[in-house]
């Protein structure tokens, strides 16, 4: 094995830290998101079973959710999900992070007990378990992210405009 060189270690470095961030920022999407669904199930159980009869009965509950703070909590935790997400997409792979989202089954079931009563029951736990396996087989995972080719769409729209004359 042939000794490492100093760009050798930059290069290193960089993909090791690329990969932290990468990590961190998905763990802060998938726990914001995952406490958006908690948030918003919470806020709305008082109406599980509700008829509604009228279209003023719509707008009566369509009122008291949204001028619930829980609700306003929930809107937040997506929101951090949403742009969180965008920037992991900036630079990641579709086909590793997508994969990597399914970790909100899992804190949802983590979660689901103490914090809405719910009982996960065994199957359920199994089937947790296995998603909790693909992540890991995913996140193992070595991916290339292609170089973009010139004349590609991205290249056109950071450009300025051609010029008529």
């Amino acid at each position: 094995m042939l000794p490492l060189r100093g760009s050798d270690l930059a290069v290193l470095d960089f993909n090791v830290m690329q990969k932290l961030k990468t990590i961190f920022l998905l763990l802060l999407a998938m726990t914001a998101t995952t406490f958006g669904d908690i948030f918003m199930a919470r806020l709305l159980r008082p109406y599980e079973g509700t008829v509604v009869t009228s279209a003023s009965q719509v707008l009566h509950i369509a009122l008291a959710v949204v001028t619930a703070p829980t609700f306003w909590i929930a809107v937040a935790c997506f929101a951090t999900f949403y742009f969180t997400w965008m920037s992991v997409l900036s630079y990641e792979d579709l086909s590793f992070a997508l994969p990597m989202t399914a970790t909100t089954y899992i804190f949802n079931a983590l979660l689901a007990g103490p914090m809405l009563g719910e009982k996960v029951n065994l199957t359920r736990w199994i089937g947790t378990l296995i998603i909790g396996l693909g992540v890991v087989i995913v996140s193992l995972s070595q991916g290339k992210k292609k170089q973009p080719e010139q004349g590609n769409v991205s290249d056109a729209a950071s450009s300025p405009p051609a010029q008529s004359e």
